[in-house]
This record gives structure tokens, sequence and C-alpha cells, in this order.
């Protein structure tokens, strides 16, 4: 938080472009190291049993800042200022900073832990889980796989829905498109963060099928009342996404130690952060080369990769809680 607090106001008080590019690389650093904390920071304050739900409740931010804090930004920049913006942010992490150093516990972790009953050799909790023997975990690489073809998926066309909505004659409405999505963000992660910790497979296989369908929907029409229910649906599916993903990782992981749980979630917020920069690239191309549609039909074809991997990998990854021995 120190550090996207010194981003921000680097950011605001930029005399030129590369200071404000030194800044927002700075902000980009705080937010992967934030993603690759919280989630198991979620895990180790919640009680037993009520971890998947602690997740949902830290992850609310995600789509609260794309359905609120977007326009808020916007509105502020537009109406004094877009460095005015940025200073906003940073008295806000000033506030943030405060409320967590008087409220946040501290976690310890114990000298052993029994990360999976069946173990009879319990691992030292002081001894490090490299990714290579992380990956070797059963589920942990189909989870991860499943976040690097979602998140891309999503990329590749929500970085470029504006160009999307201009060519279904919606351009005028794109802002209107998206609060509906992030209101549908938020019904999803509230629906997930009620029942991830119970139904965490049947959640993601519907999450993965309604991006599809969504998506192949935008792919082959342009009606603006499908536009609107794709993006609603969309939303429904995506919003509870990362609760879900970061579960599942979680839970593959603790078969093994908490030290392989926090290098599942390192290496899922890793892939996260290359999906989403990958697909924002792998989408200009294909709208430059290829035109609109192809953009949906990619994303559409990713979302279908990721139902084919959560519905394949069964045994050990995406469990609901009934299935765990």
């Amino acid at each position: 938080m120190a550090v996207f607090l010194v981003a921000n106001t680097l950011t605001g008080a930029a005399p030129g472009y590369v200071v404000m590019l030194v800044g927002r690389f700075l902000a980009g650093v705080a937010a992967g190291l934030a993603w690759a904390i919280l989630a198991g920071y979620a895990r180790r304050i919640a009680p037993a049993g009520m971890e998947g739900r602690a997740i949902a409740v830290a992850m609310t931010g995600i789509p609260a800042a794309l359905s609120l804090g977007v326009p808020a930004g916007t509105l502020i920049g537009e109406q004094v200022g877009w460095r005015a913006a940025f200073g906003a942010v940073s008295l806000v992490t000033l506030a943030v900073i405060g409320w967590i150093s008087v409220s946040v516990p501290g976690v310890g972790r114990p000298a052993v832990e029994q990360a999976d009953t069946n173990r009879s050799d319990p691992a030292p909790e002081s001894a490090k889980s490299p990714l290579r023997q992380t990956l070797a975990v059963p589920g942990v690489a189909p989870i991860l796989l499943t976040v690097t073809t979602f998140v891309l998926g999503h990329t590749i066309i929500y970085a470029y829905i504006a160009p999307y909505l201009q060519h279904a004659g919606l351009g005028s409405a794109t802002d209107a498109v998206l609060l509906a999505f992030g209101v549908a963000c938020l019904v999803g992660i509230w629906y997930v963060g009620r029942h991830v910790d119970r139904r965490l497979r049947t959640l993601m296989v519907t999450g993965a099928l309604l991006f599809t369908l969504a998506t192949a929907a935008l792919a082959v029409t342009t009606t603006h009342v499908v536009v609107w229910v794709a993006a609603v649906l969309w939303g429904l599916g995506w919003g509870g996404a990362p609760t879900l993903l970061q579960t599942a990782a979680g839970q593959a992981g603790m078969r093994r130690s908490s030290a392989a749980a926090d290098t599942a979630l390192a290496a899922l917020v890793t892939l996260w952060n290359a999906g989403m920069a990958f697909g924002g690239i792998i989408g200009g191309l294909l709208l430059q080369n290829s035109g609109v549609p192809v953009v949906a039909v990619s994303a559409a074809a990713l979302g279908a990769v990721s139902l084919l991997i959560v519905t394949g990998a069964r045994h050990h990854a995406f469990r609901n809680a009934q299935a765990t021995p």
C-alpha cells in the first residue's frame, strides 16, 4: 500500500511522461504484490470452513472498482482535472494504510500443520515450496491453466469493448453497458461468496459456461437486446472468477502445505497479470488485422477451452465440499 501511495502521488505530480510512466510501473508492482498476498491473508484470518467466503469478501473490491471506481475517477478528472483524481486516490490510500495498521491482525504460521489428513509425515511450515514442487500437487496445474485461458479470453474482449459496442451501434451506451456488467459482477461475487465453500466446482463450471455463452452471443450477433443480455451474463460469470480460482488454488496447494498454497496463489497472480497483459496485446492485434467479430470469437474460444479444462479436472481441481476426503 505504501508503494501504491508513492506511485499514485508520483503520477499525479508528474512533470512529464517519463515520470508518469515510472509511477504507473510502480503501481503495477504494488498491485501484483497485493494480489499475491490478499487471498492467502484472507484464508489465514478466516474461521475454518469459511476460507472461500473470506476470499470473496476481499475480492469484492475488484468488481466494485470496475463498476464504481472507474466512473468516479473519470468524473473527478472531467470536473477538476486528472491530477486531482490521482490525488484523491492517494488520500484514500493514506486512510486505508491507517485502517490496516490499527485493525488488520498479524498472521503467523504454526511450526507444523496437517495440510492433508492422509499424510503421515506433515511437512514443516518453514520448508520452502518451489514452484516445480507445487505444480506437481494434483489439481494445481489445471487450475493455473484455467486462470491463463479464462483471463486471456476475458481481457481480449473487455479491453476492446468500446470498439465492439461502436461496431454494434451502441457506442453512446458504452458507460451504461459497463455499468450493467459491473453490477452483474457484484451480484456474481455476492452469490459466489455465499456458496463457494460448498459448491466450488458447480460455480466454476457455471461461471465458465456463462462467459462462453455470452461471448459466443457477442460473436454471432450485434442485436442490441442480445448485447445487453450478454453483458449481464458475462458479468455474472466473471464476477466470482477471482474468488473461485484463488480458492481452488489455495485448496489444491493445501494438500501439501500452506507454503505450497502460497506458492500456488503467487503463481496464479503472475499468470493473471500475464493474461491481462497479453490479452490486451492479442486483442489489439486481432482488432487491427481481423476486425471486431474475431475478437469476440477468440474470447468465446478461450472460454470454451476454460470450460473443458474445468469439467475435465474433476478429480483433483475445483472440488465441491462433499468431494473433499
